[in-house]
């Protein structure tokens, strides 16, 4: 079926076209029939023709009028143009519409039948391609999920056995680095740590497609499958750095996330995110996300907020990855684990040389010290622990001693150990020194119009985490104590007559004296001239 809409302001040229189309094509035919232009453009958003006849000369708009407003809102119709004249301007305009016949009056039935097959032929082709792309895209509708799916799950494999650059290829991916975000959810936040995983798990299943449509509204990402308590997501970045601005950005964004999410499910969310890496690097940026996991308890952490900075381990063996990785993290237990396992594994795939008097095999001896040695020097580059602090002249005479293979296992866990704590303890006076160099920059700049975000970005971390940092540091929020610095600063100007209360109010940071004065009663008891007398 067609539903051809024909439009000429006189009637004998709309009913001979109509009976030209009747009479040749019968019921496959619906026509309709209009004489203005103002018609034409209601009749295609309510009849929404497949061809229409439209005469140039109509009263009101013109039929070049007419095409050009009906073009804005639907360009598969296809237009004939009908005019008594035949003008080259008329026929260039048609052109640039799309128009597939010019045809002038007088029009007889042979030339209305052939230009109405070639429209049809042109509808026909249309519909083709969009039932075409329609089973293409229903079968996209299945695939691409799975291929998601298995790209995530790709990812956050150590032995990634897909190629990267194949999915990225598949999904139509172009950029060339991205982030990773992994959110953890769970009935409850107890002490940080998320609750019901298993009830949640079926909650979040049951409403997983809602949940990646609001996921999509905030990030253009890839969100992998529901994993235990998980969703991981792939997020493609146009930029090998990430500034300081669009990190605070990302942070926002994933915040308001986070809370449609919990309003969607009534769970409570939690997110990490990872730094920007190369698409091949892309599992180290999960790896950092899973850190934010468990070293914060905050809504969302980014790992260029965490107090010990970004460290990266690129190191060829697995084991040898892990537990640089769990050391790094200052985790002793699983360090230790970890280590039980490089020795097993060394056991496993050295080909030993034992001696006769039962001491260690040569190769785990050499080994377990190029590994604390390993350990030692990632500290040192990430700038976690000073040179000093981890002395290691030692090693070389301790494993020259030698001893059984249990001792030397003993010795190894003990420096692995000692090692953890150093990383612990440097990491706790490195969130001090953050704190130190926040109250520095007040201190110096208290008289300026500063806010929490300015000082946040002089230290280079986002002001969500700057500002739990510096409640939990200090047991005061920033504005209690940007204000208490003013205040007392304004003590001590009051202190010189030389300086009049309105200029110690610019001095101290304040713009309004009549907001000054309140905040100094509210602190002080008394206004500042009072305060001055006294």
């Amino acid at each position: 079926m067609f539903r051809i809409l024909v439009a000429d302001d006189e009637g004998i040229m709309r009913d001979s076209i109509r009976n030209a189309i009747e009479s040749n094509f019968g019921s496959d035919c619906e026509v309709m029939t209009v004489r203005s232009g103002r018609e034409v453009i209601e009749q295609c958003q309510t009849f929404r023709p497949d061809i229409a006849f439209v005469d140039i000369q109509m009263p009101g708009l013109s039929g070049i009028q007419a095409i050009q407003e009906v073009k804005k809102f639907d360009s598969s119709i296809v237009f004939i143009i009908i005019s008594a004249y035949d003008r080259f301007s008329y026929a260039q305009e048609a052109v640039n519409l799309g128009v597939i016949e010019y045809v002038t009056k007088p029009v007889n039935k042979k030339k209305i039948i052939e230009v109405c097959v070639r429209a049809m032929h042109q509808v026909e082709e249309a519909r083709k391609k969009r039932s075409d792309d329609l089973r293409v895209r229903e079968k996209l509708e299945i695939v691409i999920p799975m291929i998601e799916d298995a790209f995530i799950n790709n990812l956050v494999q150590e032995d990634r056995r897909g190629n990267v650059q194949d999915y990225l290829r598949m999904l139509d991916i172009r950029q060339q680095y991205c982030y990773m975000i992994t959110l953890e959810f769970g009935e409850q936040a107890e002490d940080g740590v998320l609750t019901n995983i298993v009830g949640s798990n079926v909650r979040v299943n049951q409403i997983y497609t809602n949940m990646k449509e609001i996921i999509h509204d905030y990030l253009d990402c890839i969100a992998g499958p529901v994993m235990g308590s998980r969703i991981i997501l792939y997020v493609p970045f146009d930029y090998e750095h990430l500034a300081y601005e669009q990190r605070v950005e990302i942070i926002t964004r994933v915040r308001s996330m986070l809370r449609k999410l919990e309003q969607e499910s009534s769970l409570k969310f939690r997110a990490g995110i990872g730094s920007v890496k190369d698409a091949e690097e892309a599992f180290i940026s999960y790896r950092e996300s899973m850190r934010c996991l468990r070293q914060e308890k905050n809504h969302v952490v980014h790992v260029m907020d965490l107090a010990a900075g970004q460290f990266q381990e690129t190191y060829p063996s697995e084991l040898e990855e892990r537990y640089i990785q769990m050391g790094m993290k200052a985790d002793a237990e699983e360090a230790l684990l970890s280590a039980s396992q490089l020795f097993d594994w060394m056991k496993e795939n050295f080909e030993l040389l034992e001696n006769s008097d039962s001491r260690c095999p040569e190769q785990i001896e050499m080994k377990a010290l190029e590994l604390l040695l390993q350990l030692v020097g990632k500290a040192r580059e990430a700038g976690t622990v000073h040179m000093d602090s981890l002395q290691t002249d030692h090693y070389l005479t301790a494993v020259r001693k030698g001893g059984s293979e249990q001792q030397v296992r003993m010795w190894f866990a003990a420096e692995t150990r000692r090692i953890c704590d150093e990383i612990s303890n440097a990491r706790k006076k490195d969130s001090g020194t953050i704190i130190n160099r926040a109250i520095i920059y007040i201190k110096e700049h208290f008289a300026e119009n500063i806010d929490l975000e300015d000082v946040s970005r002089n230290i280079n971390i986002s002001p969500y985490y700057f500002s739990r940092l510096f409640k939990q540091e200090t047991g005061e929020n920033f504005i209690e104590f940007l204000t208490y610095t003013r205040i007392q600063k304004a003590k001590e100007y009051l202190s010189n007559p030389d300086y009049s209360i309105k200029e110690v109010c610019s001095m101290c940071g304040y713009a309004d004296p009549n907001y000054f004065s309140r905040i100094f009663r509210k602190y002080e008891g008394v206004s500042p001239s009072e305060y001055r007398e006294k």
